[in-house]
This record gives C-alpha cells, structure tokens and sequence, in this order.
C-alpha cells in the first residue's frame, strides 16, 4: 500500500430532514448565497420551500439562478460567476444533481479567478493558477456522481463538442444534505443511470493490474454489492427508504477519496471514452458508461490482469470455479445483463448513435495521452472499443 493524505472537509447531513439544519451550517462561511439549481422539480417536491426556509430562518440573503443542463454548460458557469461578483455573494448552494453540484464549483471557481476557467483550468488543467473559490454547499436529489463530497467539476462546451473535467480539493463543498427522501421522485430512467454510474466510479478505481490495497479492494467489492442489491429495489419501489439510502451512501463513498488511497494508479478510461459521447450528443452519462463498460473490460481483459477480474467475479457475483479465463468473462456477461435488466441498452445504435463521429471521439478521448492502467488505450484502442459498443 502506498503513502497517502486523507483528508474530507464536507460536513455530510445526513437523513430526513436534515435540510432544516442546513442555514445554521452555512453561517460560518457567509451570509450571501447564490441558490443554483435545475428545472422545477424541485418548487414542486416542495424543497425549494424548505430551503428558502432555513436560509432565512438565518439571515441569509439569496440570488437564484436556475436551469442548470443535464450535461452543466460553461455558459452557465459565467453567468453564475457574473451574479457572485455583482452581489457580492459568499457561497454557492447547489441544490439538485451532479450536473448542478458540478456547475457550481465552475462558478465558485471563476468567481475569484480573473482569467478564463474554462481555458485555464478545463483545458489546460494549470492547476498552479487555482488559488482561491468560494465556498461551495449541495443539497442532493439524485444519487450518482459523488459530486457532493469530491472537489471534481465536468462542464460541457458545446460549440466545441467538448466535455471536460477538473479536480481539487478547493472544490469540494463544506456542506452537504444527503437526504434520501429527495430522491424518492427520480425516475427509474435516472435511478437506473445512477446506479451505473456509481458502480463505474468504483469500477474506475478497483480495476488495475496491481495487487496491492487489498482492504480498499475489499471495502469496493462491498460497495458495489450494496449497489448492486439495493439499485433494482430503488428501480422498482422508488420510495424505499432503506434502498435510496444505501445508493445515497454508497454514491458518496464512491468517489470521495477514500477508496483510491493507497492505490498505485486507477483507470478512468471508460469515462474518458463516455465524456466524448455525452459531449457529442448529449446524453445521460450513467447511460453511456452502461453500455461501454462491458465493452472495455472485454477489451482490456489479459492474463496479465486477470486477477482483478477473478476477484471481482468471485466478490461481487459469486461465480464459481477455477479456469480464470471462465470466471473473469462470466463477470463481465453479469454485469451486462445487470445494466440491461435495468433498462441501460447493450448497444449505442439502440440511441441512434452511429459510427459517423467514431474517429474524432477517439481522438479527442486520447489529446493528452493513452488512456487507463488496466491496458493502454491507443486512439486506435478506443476506436475499437466504440465499434465493439456500437
């Protein structure tokens, strides 16, 4: 196991109700908040009643801005970023998703920064430039991305087809209300995406060829069986309380740092590869990792790395046997008809997404470099695996 530095400063809320306690939290930060959040959705589950309550049962003013995309624009994030400066606000409460929760630490990023951060910082990823932001806080209606306690922000750039991600521990939210009733309302499209999602984060960090941090190994062979039982049941019964809240969790845990620790290197290629094909046609990101993973791990699948797959095989799904070989594409057929039986497509064709922007998706998936560490992508390897997917 290797060295390393933990160290999580998001204050996690977590249960029903905890929103009431959200204004008294934030108080130690500021007392101007720019409220971001989606559609309407949240005026009619009534939480942006209870939000505006405990802000100003606090004294806290508020500027509001709305309409936040899916896939978060950079557009978006200037026009947040405007609002900070022009009202003086201190923090920046995300209340919603991922995609919200990502928008607003581009805001809060390019509230203090004078230059462009798209540019800088998306682009060129000069993380030496990031010295200040405001103070972020989310509270959470879909279990997913992680966003709520990571310092990681994808926007979208649609004129240039782009889709791109930073990371700092700057970013991550102070606070952050995890209540899973919230959650009670998401579709069985977005449960299902998010379910995936959270596996291929886990994914993203157990699949190396290493065999070292075994009890991280461990701990995310017991995270993606949570996901794993308690995603059908949240798919099927949405208000399942106990399953909401194991996914709530779980999404956090996910990607929060902790499983990472210790580890050599992780992969991100498959996200790599989806961030393309979400950039290209504005799709649901759970939805395109659900129908590239099994595609990658077929292709990256080798002796060399085997192992990792035999574990995951035997951990997750329990396959029997001893032909390494057998298990490790067993797992894999598993985990196919897993995100299938949950409604994700096996195949990119099946929404309408042909061949036509294969090759510039593979180029722009590998502009920095060969991806992954399970098996070095190639701008040819990922070509191939989108032609596998398609």
């Amino acid at each position: 196991m290797n060295n390393f530095i933990y160290n999580i400063p998001t204050k996690i809320l977590f249960g029903q109700g905890q929103v009431r306690n959200l204004g008294k939290e934030l108080l130690p930060y500021g007392n101007k908040v720019l409220f971001l959040y989606g559609k309407n959705s949240i005026k009619r589950s009534g939480l942006y009643d209870e939000v505006v309550k405990t802000l100003s049962e606090n004294g806290i003013s508020f500027v509001e801005l709305s309409g936040v995309d899916p896939n978060p624009r950079i557009e978006t994030v200037k026009r947040g970023a405007d609002l900070c400066k022009e009202h003086g606000l201190e923090i920046v409460l995300a209340v919603g998703g991922g995609s919200t929760i990502d928008c607003a630490k581009g805001i809060a990023l390019q509230a203090k920064y004078d230059g462009d951060v798209w540019k800088d910082f998306y682009e060129d990823q000069k993380y030496e430039n990031l010295k200040d932001s405001l103070h972020v806080a989310s509270v959470l209606t879909l279990a997913a991305t992680g966003s709520e306690m990571n310092g990681n922000s994808v926007i979208s750039k649609l004129d240039t087809n782009q889709k791109l991600a930073i990371g700092s521990d700057k970013l991550r939210p102070v606070v952050s209300v995890l209540d899973p009733t919230y959650t009670f309302t998401v579709s069985k499209y977005q449960t299902a995406a998010g379910t995936v999602d959270i596996m291929s984060h886990i994914f993203e960090q157990y699949f190396s060829p290493d065999k070292g941090a075994y009890l991280q190994s461990r701990m995310m062979e017991s995270l993606l069986k949570t996901v794993i039982h308690f995603g059908p049941k949240a798919y099927e019964n949405p208000e399942d309380y106990e399953a909401r809240a194991n996914l709530m969790w779980a999404s956090s845990l996910g990607l929060n740092g902790l499983l990472s620790c210790g580890k050599k290197n992780t992969d991100w290629a498959t996200h790599m590869i989806e961030h393309e094909l979400s950039a290209k046609y504005d799709i649901t990101h759970g939805v395109g990792l659900g129908i590239l993973t099994p595609y990658w791990m077929e292709y990256v699948l080798s002796p060399e790395n085997v192992h990792r797959f035999v574990d995951y095989g035997k951990a997750v799904w329990k396959i029997p046997g001893t032909d390494s070989m057998d298990i490790a594409r067993k797992s894999i057929e598993m985990t196919r008809e897993f995100f299938i039986n949950l409604g994700i497509p096996e195949r990119l064709r099946e929404i309408d997404i042909d061949d036509s922007k294969f090759e510039e998706m593979a180029e722009g998936a590998t502009c920095r470099g060969p991806l992954g560490i399970m098996k070095k992508l190639e701008k040819k390897d990922v070509l191939e695996i989108l032609k596998m997917a398609l």
